[in-house]
């Protein structure tokens, strides 16, 4: 008899505005969550907010209780590969900052894009100003016991670092492999990179290229998220599941690919309070082996 497949615990992309707890486990319940991902900083910002310790210790407690894996999504800013110093600093600042408030709350895992040299001639020295920046994050972090950095391919354009899955190799090279660097799959940023998920067994050719890239011990979180836009457009605009250009049978191999088994799935799809959020990540649960 073969061992049961392993379940894909599916959430979303939670609000926190209100209070940590108070914001996020109302409608984690409501939307039938069974993973979470907050941002603990202004998404479009370079603010640094302490947090409230007895918001932290509900939501972490409430999350535990709940049996509902935590990430942390870093601001949108980060950009390691800025020829701009002060972006750069400020970056590595934000990620040190969202490590120590995942470990607050419980998270598994920060995610972070992977960032654009901007410039053609500036291709090189972003990549060492990658392994500068992250190598001390990551020793840091794995020191204390995680949260993980989950790099996250972008969905290209603008002398994106990484955006298909195979220019992974190179920046997992740039940190020697190092272990605390863990890797996000955004289905709408490889779809905008160029990945074909529609046709029939593009969704497994994407993640078996992505095994193939990284390891199979690499991927740990995933974005699920149809697109408004077409294949390799190099835009980064969401829709609800079957909604949108991807469709649903690529989640079908999505949900079904051994390389995502037991790995926690967002979706960070349009919603209305709750409901999207909640339609989607039932579709996604029956699309679950």
């Amino acid at each position: 008899m073969s061992a049961p497949a392993l379940r894909r615990p599916v959430g979303s992309h939670t609000p926190t505005s209100g209070g940590l707890a108070k914001a996020a486990l109302p409608y984690v319940d409501a939307a039938g969550s069974e993973a979470v991902q907050v941002y603990v900083s202004n998404s479009r910002g370079w603010a640094l907010p302490a947090g409230d310790p007895a918001q932290d210790a509900l939501f972490r407690d409430g999350c535990a209780e709940r049996g509902v894996p935590v990430f942390v999504h870093a601001s949108l800013l980060v950009n390691l590969g800025s020829p701009t110093p002060a972006t750069v600093e400020r970056s590595a600042q934000t990620l040190a900052h969202a490590l120590r408030r995942g470990r607050a709350i419980g998270a598994l895992g920060v995610v972070f894009h992977a960032g654009s040299a901007v410039d053609a001639g500036h291709a090189d020295a972003a990549m060492r100003q990658v392994r500068e920046a992250l190598l001390p994050l990551l020793d840091e972090t794995l020191a204390a016991g995680g949260p993980l950095l989950l790099v996250e391919p972008s969905a290209g354009g603008g002398r994106s670092l990484a955006s298909r899955v195979e220019h992974l190799g190179p920046y997992l090279d740039s940190v020697d492999q190092h272990p605390g660097l863990g890797v996000c799959f955004d289905t709408c940023h490889a779809w905008a990179a160029g990945h074909d998920l529609a046709v029939d067994g593009g969704m497994t050719a994407c993640l078996d290229t992505l095994v193939a890239t990284v390891g199979p011990d690499r991927l740990r979180l995933v974005h699920a998220n149809d697109s408004k836009d077409l294949c390799g457009s190099t835009r980064d605009r969401h829709e609800n599941i079957g909604k949108g250009n991807i469709g649903e049978s690529a989640f079908v191999e999505l949900m079904t690919h051994p390389a995502t088994a037991g790995i926690p799935v967002v979706v960070e799809t349009p919603s209305e309070r709750h409901e999207g959020h909640a339609t989607d990540i039932a579709t996604l649960t029956r699309l679950h082996p």
